[in-house]
């Protein structure tokens, strides 16, 4: 203990002479008519660097609210949240300075050209190496509306504050600053910060710095806050308390974390029982408060527990509550203490919190299930899931994102990283390495690691490659793998037994590495399902071949416990029993499991559903392998008995994906699928249609939403023929081959999006081009342009057949993309149904088809919020007739983009619609009933 005080205190002397100190000064004034803070700030900078510096920078992320067009406006619009972006002027937030000197003299700033959240200011007298700089400021602070990134003022008045004044950039050689995108993660150097804070008195203030005094006069209470070596100043002013203070000898905890089920007492004792985790963890927090918030657990929850209902609850009350401290508290003691680059360099902080959170599971519940109590109810318990411990979600997250080949670098940037693995995958990836590299080394090496690590960098700059250093210092192990390979890359991990031989006294096995990294494998043998032994692996290229003793062994299992995050465990065992034993039983279950690598799994699920008012409600059972998490090969059948109808249908398919890693061309399916519905009322379809599809995206950027896609199939229908239809008397039974490209960039403010199709049949082949336009103006006006061109290379159907020609406003969907709820329908409501394809007319005109060319333009614009005016022009043109121009317009409800709106036409070919008998029936709608294209909504804003 006493080497390690001269250490510590050693380190302390050369990093106060390093980095020495920095100081903020400020004043600020509260005003909570307009929701605006008048701010004077003193700022004292050391540039602890080898140079002089005659610029600097400062981060006014207030300001990063200002406009639609800054980063924080940007980020917040790629995820599909449009609040931001419709939201008045006075519910965002900005800054304006009216004076900066240095001295008493004035200096020259300016924001950056492209980040008006960074300044720019020259000073007017260089610092060289171990001065320091003085700036004065004072400015004006509009709070944004709390909507938005939950911090500002909200509906009722109250004020959560973070990043709301300016403070000084880092600059240690080189300068970092940011703009703000609404990720928490603003670097800056640390400070003895002292607050004079002037609210009204009915206000409750909340702060993690320590109140010094305070006093009322005139209705206005003065609070003076300080604190040393500072990087977080949250400050919260509520009209009614809502943070309960739990004081230990020396520490105390501040929370406004919810639970009403719980009494006082049982919160004390949570209380202290975290506090002793992370002091005999991390070492005494070197504040007298730390604060964890309702607002931390909302933007980075317990995942599992914040979807479920309130009425459902699997785990006690107390664990969820406990779960809930441990996490905020985990992260910000660290986030206080350990002085990382937050942008490039949080999977360090994150992988030692989530580490932590596991050890702190298994050292206090233990047999805590992941279903929690749900998994001791009957019908429940024979599932896999059912097995799982809670600590196993951990490596489930993660793998959503690896089976699907979405999964990105620990080390990337954090405004680089999808929002589903900047909030979950990647801090599990972190969590669970650390798990795996624990049991590699051993001996409770990483615990005692990470414990001197943040004892000796406490408040002082660090790195992930010092982490890396002073780690690789603490054991004689290479783990170069861990920072190489798990780390640095996206490498995914995939070990198999190629080969067993044994004899009475040994075992000699091949061990296969199917991808290429470095890291280690374990190897355990068993008896009985007992463990005989275990053993690591190292340095295995590609494969490797090894002797073990037999020691009466029947199995040999790579990762027996489940400690490395591998992506395919369903190949990892051999018996020494005999030829046959490897074969995987077959389990069945009904409803969806996880994925059980010892069996060959098969669900059911009932399936009750409504797809067309020609077979009414259909129920049916499903029968897949599909788990929880993706598989290469997937397979569905799915019979059905449709009430309406009175008959058997249903659909399947089989297919096989293969994913390509670090190259634009990601996904490569190909497969087959099949179905049997009606398409008119006793009239029946069958289709059959082997597909390839290539997929690509952005290698260097998964947040982009470009994507392209190359669809080729075969497409072959069977309908009943019906000799009173003029779609089915002729030519009933078709096939066509069907080519597509597609590149789209699907965004809330610029949606592009454009498609080729070239189709062959029997008697035609055509080829068409679509292009569609999206943009949301910063007036909240929206413009929808599409633009449709489509053309026969051959059409040697009859003249008095329509069947494949281009439709101006309603398609035949001969190849069955689309979903009609009544396809064959000549009048009534469900005639009525609007699909956004070909023509894209809304009105019903004369000339509904074209055989030989057709050309439309589709614009829509908005009136006030959700109401739209619409207008088509086009130009069809058929065989032996002269071209004939096609208009209409009309109002459009758009209460769900591409989901749900409502079309009434207005005028048109036809005249004034509006006033036209029956103008009911000219309404049009487009709806969707299909759970997974609803899905979509919810998928990409974290995909």
């Amino acid at each position: 203990m006493k080497s390690r005080l001269f250490i510590f205190s050693l380190v302390f002397l050369v990093n106060y002479m390093s980095f020495g100190q920095n100081k903020i000064d400020l004043k600020a004034d509260f005003n909570v008519r307009d929701h605006t803070i008048k701010i004077k700030q003193r700022i004292v900078y050391q540039n602890t660097s080898e140079k002089t510096l005659d610029t600097i920078y400062l981060n006014n992320w207030p300001n990063s609210y200002a406009t639609k067009k800054t980063a924080l406006a940007t980020r917040i619009a790629d995820e599909f949240i449009n609040d931001f972006h419709l939201a008045k002027n006075e519910d965002r937030g900005y800054s304006v300075v009216t004076s900066m000197t240095q001295d008493s003299v004035p200096v020259d700033f300016k924001p950056l050209k492209d980040q008006i959240d960074v300044l720019k200011v020259v000073l007017n007298k260089p610092v060289k190496p171990g001065e320091s700089y003085t700036l004065n400021l004072a400015y004006v602070v509009k709070v944004p509306n709390s909507k938005f990134t939950s911090y500002g003022v909200t509906d009722i008045g109250d004020y959560n504050l973070r990043y709301w004044y300016i403070t000084p950039a880092v600059f240690d050689g080189s300068w970092h600053y940011y703009s703000n995108k609404g990720l928490d993660d603003l670097y800056i150097p640390k400070a003895d910060i002292d607050l004079e804070v002037n609210y009204p008195e009915y206000y409750d203030l909340t702060s993690e710095l320590d109140k010094v005094k305070n006093r009322v006069r005139d209705s206005v209470k003065t609070q003076i806050l300080t604190g040393k070596d500072r990087i977080s100043t949250k400050l919260f002013l509520n009209k009614e308390p809502k943070f309960n203070r739990i004081k230990g000898d020396d520490f105390s905890l501040i929370s406004s974390i919810s639970d009403t089920e719980l009494d006082v007492l049982d919160k004390v004792l949570i209380t202290e029982r975290i506090s002793k985790f992370l002091f005999q963890n991390f070492g005494q927090y070197p504040f007298n408060k730390l604060l964890v918030t309702q607002i931390d657990y909302d933007k980075n929850p317990i995942y599992g527990l914040n979807f479920l209902p309130k009425f459902i609850k699997p785990y006690p009350d107390h664990f969820q509550y406990e779960l809930k401290v441990l996490k905020i508290a985990l992260h910000n003691y660290l986030e206080n203490t350990l002085l990382l680059n937050p942008r490039k360099e949080q999977w360090l902080l994150d992988g030692i919190q989530m580490f932590y959170m596991m050890n702190y599971v298994d050292e206090f519940y233990p047999d805590m299930k992941f279903l929690g109590s749900i998994a001791d109810f009957w019908g429940v318990r024979s599932f896999h899931a059912a097995d799982m411990r809670f600590n196993d979600k951990y490596v489930l997250g993660f793998m959503l994102m690896a089976r699907t080949n979405r999964d990105q670098p620990l080390n990337m940037a954090k405004d680089s990283l999808l929002k589903f693995n900047n909030n979950i995958a990647n801090k599990y990836k972190a969590g669970v390495g650390f798990k795996y590299l624990d049991d590699f080394i051993n001996s409770d090496t990483l615990e005692a690691a990470i414990e001197d690590f943040l004892y000796y960098h406490k408040l002082e700059p660090t790195s992930t490659k010092e982490f890396e250093s002073f780690l690789k210092s603490r054991t004689k192990k290479n783990i170069d793998w861990f920072f190489d390979d798990y780390v640095n890359s996206r490498k995914k991990i995939d070990f198999k037994i190629k080969s067993v031989r044994k004899t009475e006294d040994s075992i000699t096995l091949t061990i296969k590495n199917k991808r290429e990294n470095k890291v280690p494998v374990s190897l355990f043998t068993l008896r009985n399902d007992t463990i005989v032994s275990k053993r690591w692996i190292e340095a295995i290229d590609s494969s490797k071949t090894i002797t073990i003793p037999r020691e009466n062994a029947d199995k040999l299992v790579l990762n027996y416990n489940k400690v490395i995050p591998e992506i395919n465990l369903r190949d990892n065992w051999k018996s020494l029993k005999g030829f046959f034993f490897n074969n995987k039983p077959l389990q069945v279950r009904v409803f969806q499991d996880v994925e059980d690598p010892y069996y060959n799994q098969l669900f059911f699920m009932p399936v009750i559903e409504f797809r067309n008012i020609y077979d009414g409600l259909t129920l049916g059972l499903r029968a897949y392998n599909k788990t929880l998490l993706h598989k290469r090969l997937n397979y569905k059948l799915e019979p059905k008995y449709s009430l309406q109808s009175k008959s058997i249908t249903g659909s399947g398919f089989v297919s096989m994906t293969h994913y390509l890693e670090n190259s634009d061309l990601y996904d490569v399916t190909y497969g087959l699928g099949f179905g049997y519905s009606s398409y008119a009322k006793d009239l029946f379809v069958r289709q059959f249609a082997p597909t390839v599809k290539l997929y690509f995206r952005e290698a260097d950027d998964f947040r982009s939403n470009k994507r392209q896609l190359v669809s080729l199939r075969y497409v072959d229908i069977h309908r009943d023929k019906d000799v009173n239809n003029i779609l089915t008397k002729n030519e009933p039974n078709y096939g066509v081959f069907n080519a597509r490209y597609i590149y789209s960039n699907d965004n809330l403010i610029h949606f592009n999006k454009w498609y080729t199709d070239f189709q062959l049949g029997h008697k035609f082949s055509k080829l068409s081009f679509t292009y569609e336009y999206r943009r949301l103006f910063e007036n909240n006006r929206q413009l929808n342009m599409r633009l449709f061109t489509g053309f026969f290379l051959k059409n040697d159907n009859p003249l008095d057949s329509d069947y494949f020609s281009f439709a101006l406003d309603r398609p035949t969907d001969y190849l069955f993309d689309y979903n009609y709820l009544g396809r064959s329908e000549a009048s009534g409501i469900f005639s009525q149904q609007y699909i956004d394809a070909e023509g894209g007319f809304k009105s019903k005109l004369e000339t509904p088809f074209a055989n030989q060319w057709i050309s439309t333009l589709n614009v829509s614009t908005t009136l006030w919020k959700y109401v739209l005016m619409y207008g088509d022009l086009g130009v069809v043109k058929n065989k032996f007739n002269d071209p004939f121009i096609a208009y209409d317009s009309g109002i459009r409800v758009n209460l769900v983009t591409d989901y749900f709106e409502i079309y009434f036409p207005v005028y048109s070919n036809l005249g004034w619609e509006i006033s036209q008998p029956n103008y009911s029936q000219k309404i049009r709608f487009k709806f969707t009933v299909d759970p997974q294209v609803l899905f979509g909504l919810f998928r990409r804003r974290w995909y």
